[in-house]
């Protein structure tokens, strides 16, 4: 109880806790629907649920742009990084993280008629962006699971160089990072099949996925995202 009464106290632990609730309530309220004659009136409420607590954090969305420009600015281009394609991927991620927090601000003051614009077009472009910085995410950590296995190569041909213990502690390290940059890929290509969903319709899968299904693929992205936070490893952020 106290590790998620601590979770609750900082913006990003809270927002995966209610992102997790929102795509579970998601995905019984999924099945509840499309079960006959299984209380379809909780499944409707869960759907209702889901749907208010996603309007929730696209509010709240609204003071993030700053922080993601301290982040990018910090991250700049990337000379600390000692891989060419891992800064690349990583500069065009934040770059399009970047742009599409006010796409979706856009698309939201649309949404309640503070601004007279078309939202399914801004909503469109929010998503797009949302799809390339889950597909560059996902790439990012492959590269870092391909440059890691090589490290850890290292290790193996070069123990007359270390102490065992040295050398066990590196290995340990680096076996790590590369769960934790697995679970990364497959959070994100989770979250992409959902980006997908909600693409317009005819491109691949396009609005052919049920709730259930949207809600079983964001919870297991949601959770992964807390069993990392929980862990001190680095997330990406998430619709």
């Amino acid at each position: 109880m106290d590790a998620v009464a601590n979770a609750l106290e900082s913006y990003r632990g809270r927002d995966r806790f209610v992102r997790t609730v929102c795509y579970s309530s998601r995905l019984l309220g999924g099945l509840l629907a499309v079960q006959a004659g299984v209380r379809p009136e909780l499944g409707r409420r869960l759907l209702l649920i889901a749907q208010q607590l996603s309007n929730c954090r696209a509010t709240l969305r609204l003071f993030d742009d700053l922080s993601m420009f301290l982040y990018s600015r910090g991250y700049g281009l990337g000379g600390t990084e000692e891989d060419t394609i891992l800064r690349l991927l990583s500069v065009t991620g934040n770059l399009a993280d970047q742009l599409y927090y006010p796409c979706e601000h856009l698309a939201w003051a649309a949404d309640y008629r503070i601004l007279n614009i078309n939202s399914e077009k801004w909503w469109m472009f929010s998503n797009t962006l949302w799809t390339l910085s889950l597909v560059l995410g996902a790439l990012r950590s492959f590269r870092v699971v391909q440059m890691l296995k090589k490290k850890l190569k290292g290790t193996q041909n070069n123990t007359y160089l270390r102490t065992d213990e040295a050398n066990h502690l590196s290995r340990q390290a680096y076996q790590a990072r590369m769960r934790a940059e697995i679970l990364n890929i497959i959070s994100c290509l989770a979250d992409l099949t959902n980006a997908i969903h909600w693409m317009p319709p005819g491109f691949l899968w396009a609005g052919k996925f049920p709730e259930w299904l949207v809600g079983l693929m964001g919870t297991v992205s949601s959770v992964i995202s807390l069993y990392q936070m929980s862990c001190g490893s680095c997330s990406n952020k998430d619709p």
